[in-house]
């Protein structure tokens, strides 16, 4: 990785208090096991493994929701995004929040009354079980599997510069061990250990974005426009930084793309698998909707956080010292941690460098728990037990076949993750909510709220959308051709977006309904009609 000799010097800070950061990861690490093993021994079977019981308030999932939705991207990549690019950078935190409002409005309370454990529940109610199953499994997968590696990417970028760890080998390493962990959390846990790890996450990522914050307000006299301003100044840039068009605006094709990511964004959270299976975990759809509102404040106080970061970063960084820790920028929070404790080599600096970075920590270990959980669930209840066994598994073989399913999920997303480890996070995980746009929410909706829609139609609107996703991003600027790609000495890309929502979301729909257009079979309205009242009144909901 270029610039590792000044990781090295960054590191070197927080050499002689490498004690106190090794402590605060190990205490994390520790508490949360102690949790996870306590809620494994109440798991006891399926609605258990996958719901935690339905037994959690709407502030607790809330709360969860928020620690499974504030990623190393949202902390890591956003606060990057905003050091080196200015108001472009922050555009991302505004698409991440307006998105729960579709999130709450057309998805939450409907999704709750008609499902059990999986989107494929929804899917399947009206239409033929094994083919949207599969379907529904597939795309759980895929999206779960980019999103994991935008979480290990940031995992392997964090603990390196804390350790000091050069060798591409070192770093392949980290990003195993996150996988490792994580493959216990869900293996032992199931739904009701992931949801307390995600609520202890969240509480400790908005007290560390907090204290930053604060600190670096007061550094300015908690005076905005004196910290834009030196923003501004030491950016290099001048008044642009702060303007649209340093990273969206330059030409029209860069204009293009910014459609596509925020089209991506706002639409993507509705069909995020990881989202959608919380809103299982509460008794009632009148929970499910509370816990959206909580999510939304709580979020949105988060979002409004990172701009501090972003701007304080750089305000008081070095920008090419940023580029020169990790060419995305998704070091800039931490460093900005170090510097406004004291600098490199101070004391203050060090503990504050080790608690924000053991907090981002802990954040990476949540999310990825909550990813590798909804894989694990839709392959085994969507997969195993209503596709390969045909409805005749036992609850205790579903339940094994999730866990072992985590194994090998985890196994892919630790060598993916090894192969990601240099990109923006935030930019891999706008990848990850353009295929959930593009293949799962047109999906979603239409069973909800078409009466006409098909079997036919689910299909072609999951497998066109996910091909058309994936295919553009495999021969996109993200996976070669630039200095940032995933393969940076190869060249096949001839997809000119470095997001593919553009085309592949409007795609999805239109599948979806020209799928159901041409389609042979006629939809059964009596079962739409049962959906329609049970999705809004919550009538033989589970």
């Amino acid at each position: 990785m270029s610039g590792s000799l000044h990781l090295t010097t960054v590191a070197a800070g927080a050499t002689e208090h490498r004690p106190l950061i090794i402590t605060l990861f190990g205490l994390f690490v520790v508490a949360t096991l102690i949790i996870t093993i306590w809620a494994g021994r109440q798991t006891k079977g399926a609605a258990d493994f996958y719901a935690g019981g339905r037994q959690f308030t709407g502030f607790q999932n809330g709360l969860a929701i928020s620690g499974d939705y504030m990623s190393a991207a949202s902390f890591l990549g956003i606060a990057g995004a905003i050091a080196l690019f200015g108001y472009d950078g922050f555009l991302y935190s505004i698409g991440f929040l307006v998105a729960w409002l579709v999130a709450l409005l057309l998805v939450a309370e409907p999704l709750r009354n008609s499902g059990r454990y999986t989107m494929g529940d929804v899917l399947a109610y009206r239409m033929r079980q094994r083919p949207v199953r599969t379907a529904a499994g597939t795309s759980t997968i895929v999206v779960s599997i980019f999103y994991l590696l935008a979480q290990m990417a940031g995992a392997g970028v964090l603990v390196s510069l804390l350790l000091g760890i050069t060798s591409d080998g070192g770093k392949v390493a980290v990003v195993a061990l996150v996988g490792v962990l994580m493959i216990v959390y869900v293996t032992i846990g199931g739904m009701k250990g992931t949801t307390w790890v995600q609520m202890i996450k969240a509480v400790l990522l908005i007290a560390g974005a907090l204290l930053i914050t604060f600190l670096v307000l007061l550094k300015f006299d908690f005076n905005i426009s004196d910290l834009l301003g030196r923003a501004a100044e030491n950016s290099g840039q001048g008044v642009k930084f702060l303007e649209p068009g340093l990273k969206y605006g330059k030409d029209s094709l860069t204009k293009l793309d910014f459609i596509s990511l925020g089209l991506a964004l706002v639409l993507g959270t509705a069909g995020l698998p990881h989202i959608l299976i919380r809103f299982y975990t509460v008794p009632t759809a009148k929970a499910a909707r509370k816990s959206v509102n909580w999510a939304i404040g709580i979020i949105g106080g988060f979002y409004l956080m990172t701009i501090a970061l972003g701007f304080g970063a750089a305000a008081l960084l070095n920008r090419d010292e940023i580029i020169k820790s990790n060419k995305a920028g998704n070091t800039a929070a931490p460093l900005l941690a170090q510097e406004i404790g004291g600098g490199a080599g101070s004391t203050g600096g060090a503990i504050l460098l080790a608690v924000i970075s053991a907090v981002a920590f802990a954040t990476i270990l949540a999310v990825v728990a909550g990813l590798t959980l909804a894989s694990s669930s839709s392959f085994a209840h969507d997969l195993y037990v209503n596709v390969i066994r045909k409805g005749r598994a036992t609850e205790q073989e579903e339940v094994r076949a999730a866990r072992w399913s985590t194994v090998v999920i985890g196994a892919v997303a630790i060598g993916l993750g090894a192969l990601a480890r240099d990109l923006n996070v935030a930019g891999l995980v706008a990848l990850a909510f353009a295929v959930a746009a593009s293949a799962n929410l047109p999906t979603i909706l239409y069973s909800l709220f078409w009466k006409r829609f098909t079997t036919q139609g689910a299909l072609w609107s999951i497998y066109g959308g996910l091909i058309a996703a994936v295919g553009l991003v495999l021969f996109s600027p993200v996976v070669s051709g630039k200095p940032t790609s995933m393969f940076k000495d190869a060249d096949f890309y001839w997809f000119p977006l470095e997001n593919p929502g553009l085309i592949s979301i409007p795609l999805g729909f239109l599948l979806g309904w020209l799928g159901t257009v041409l389609s042979k079979e006629e939809a059964d309205p009596q079962k739409f009609a049962e959906l329609e009242v049970r999705s809004l009144t919550g009538t033989g909901a589970h």
